[in-house]
């Protein structure tokens, strides 16, 4: 008789570290599914990456034992080898690799992250950066780049394309760019396939309009450019602006 209880004690126990066995809104790959990725702890995103733990302990019990180890620092368990993850009951050698790799993307991402962060401090700065969408392009675009305000670049957006003489550029649509990605200036930029880098009337009475307009919705437009593959035409340097 006493066995007896001692089985129904135990089962109930084992079936408990099964994560099938969870209500559907806490098992992690459910939860994600569910709630989004931003819900799960880090002890779930790494459950997930293992996809099982042992006889006695879930997924998530292995990953919150790893963290553990590290004093639930991200960056500390990301210099761990394979081998020392593998210390780890329940992790083996592909759980082991899983987890470096998908660290090492998150690296990765914070390197390219910032590499990415272009600061314009004056119109040689915009020519380089615009340099490889308008380098030897047979027809006219019009671009424009989006600043925070430490005049960091948050994107830079093609406006429009147009024949060799000219194309257009309607500021409604540039503002709705820049309001929508919450910019605090904006540089506008267009070429001049044929070299030419005297400005036209239109652009100068863009430029106008657009300054106009930044100024009464607290959008400062900081330059206009003009750009040749050899030379650039800058509307703030020449106090056109």
């Amino acid at each position: 008789m006493k066995d007896t209880v001692l089985a129904a004690e135990v089962v109930p126990y084992q079936v408990s570290l099964n994560i099938k066995t969870w209500a559907e809104e806490d098992r992690p790959r459910e939860k994600l599914l569910l709630k989004g990725k931003a819900a799960l702890s880090d002890a779930e995103l790494i459950a997930i990456l293992i996809g099982s733990g042992t006889a006695k302990l879930t997924a998530v019990d292995v990953a919150k034992l790893i963290l553990s180890a590290v004093g639930n620092d991200l960056n500390e368990l990301a210099r761990l080898t394979v081998k020392d993850l593998m210390k780890h009951k329940g992790i083996g050698e592909a759980k082991a690799i899983t987890i470096v790799s998908a660290l090492d993307l998150g690296r990765r991402r914070k390197e390219t992250a910032a590499v990415a962060k272009t600061c314009i401090t004056c119109s040689t700065d915009i020519y380089n950066y615009i340099k490889p969408q308008l380098l030897d392009l047979p027809h006219e675009e019009f671009w424009i780049i989006l600043l925070n305000r430490a005049n960091v670049v948050m994107k830079k957006e093609s406006i429009s394309s147009g024949g060799v003489a000219g194309t257009v550029a309607d500021p409604k649509i540039i503002f709705k760019k820049a309001l929508e990605q919450l910019a605090s200036s904006v540089i506008l930029v267009h070429n001049h396939p044929s070299g030419n880098l005297k400005p036209s009337a239109a652009d100068i009475s863009l430029t106008k309009k657009m300054k106009e307009a930044g100024q009464f919705l607290d959008l400062p437009i900081l330059d206009h450019i003009i750009f040749t593959d050899t030379d650039y035409y800058s509307f703030a340097d020449e106090g056109m602006l």
